[in-house]
Order: C-alpha cells, then structure tokens, then sequence
C-alpha cells in the first residue's frame, strides 16, 4: 500500500494545444503508454458525496486499486498492486478484496456490497519533467467520445500554480475549468454527478 498527497493542475485542450504541447516537450508518439481506468461507485454515487472516487488501473501490465479523497491540498490517494486474479475479482463480482483500499472505503461507510463498475475510460498518456514537477498529456476515449488533457503534477501548490499559468500563457492556451475524468466520464455517459438520470 501506498498514500501520497497529488496535488495537480488541469486544462482541457483543443487537438491544435494538445500538438503544440506535444512538440513544446519535445513528445513523440512513442512516449506515449495506454492504461485502462474502471470506475466504481454505488448506485446511490455515495462516493461522489463525499467527493471520492474509486477506480482500478491497468497500466503496463499491472494492476492498481485506487481511492482517491479530498485532501487540504489536493487529495489523498490510498493505493493497493493488485495481482490477476485479485484484479478479476473487483472487476468480475465488484468486490473489492481486504486491504488499505477497502479499510478506507469501510471508515468512509461506503457499502461494499453495493458498489458497481460503472464503465472504462481508456487514455493515451505521456509525462516528461518540468520545473519541479511532471507534465502529463492524456488522450481520453470513453463511451464515443474523446478529450485532450493537460495535467501538472507537483508538490508545491503555489509554486505549482504560478509555473501552470505561465506555460498557458507562453502557449497562448486558454485556461478552461477542467472536470476530474471520472466526472467527464459520467457525464458522457448521460447521467448528472448527482445521480440523476
């Protein structure tokens, strides 16, 4: 298990920004990995009440299982290796196997019986080093549709915050208010992040 603060900034971006980024870093296609993000909540959304998200990942040939809460400063991200076999399980029955992972969801008082996979959200993503942080540029495609993505991730919000807003500047990309993509996610699939149909 692993916790860790993610403090990050985001901006969607039009395809132009997103090539434009692509060639400011120097981003080749073969920077780029894929990873499969499965998203889970109840039907109630009892997680996205308290602002969290659940989601198992499959990047590089490895499982991850995810909670992520609001933090101060960012969020809190429990997160837990999976094996196959453990990851079929959550994926297969929608259980999610003991550990720090489900310790949280149970202090949370989320039923773990009536949590349900939601859908997939695959993205094409790659990172490279910039000013004390890392830069990520994230292809999304989820339920026929598709979005360009520019995240920053650091561990200075202030300092994070300032080096963001330059580089939009000096690219002359607007900043845009920029959904979570478990919330785009949703909303594509025709359902509010309320809950209602």
């Amino acid at each position: 298990m692993s916790q860790n603060i993610e403090i990050e900034f985001k901006n969607l971006l039009t395809e132009t920004e997103f090539i434009r980024l692509r060639n400011f870093f120097h981003i080749d296609e073969s920077m780029f990995t894929s990873q499969d993000n499965h998203y889970f909540d109840t039907q109630q959304f009892l997680l996205k009440e308290k602002g969290c998200a659940l989601r198992v990942r499959f990047k590089n040939d490895k499982y991850e299982l995810t909670l992520k809460e609001p933090h101060s400063e960012g969020l809190l991200e429990t997160n837990q290796a999976l094996n196959v076999k453990e990851a079929e399980e959550i994926l297969d029955r929608h259980y999610v196997i003991a550990g720090p992972v489900q310790e949280r969801l149970r202090s949370l008082n989320i039923p773990l019986e009536q949590l349900t996979l939601f859908g997939t959200l695959t993205t094409k993503r790659a990172e490279t080093k910039f000013q004390n942080g890392i830069i990520v540029l994230d292809y999304s495609t989820y339920l026929n549709q598709s979005d360009y993505e520019l995240e920053y991730e650091v561990d200075d919000y202030q300092l994070g915050k300032e080096n963001f807003e330059k580089l939009l500047k000096q690219l002359e990309i607007p900043q845009r208010p920029t959904d979570n993509k478990i919330r785009r996610f949703y909303q594509a699939k025709y359902i509010d992040y309320n809950g209602n149909p």
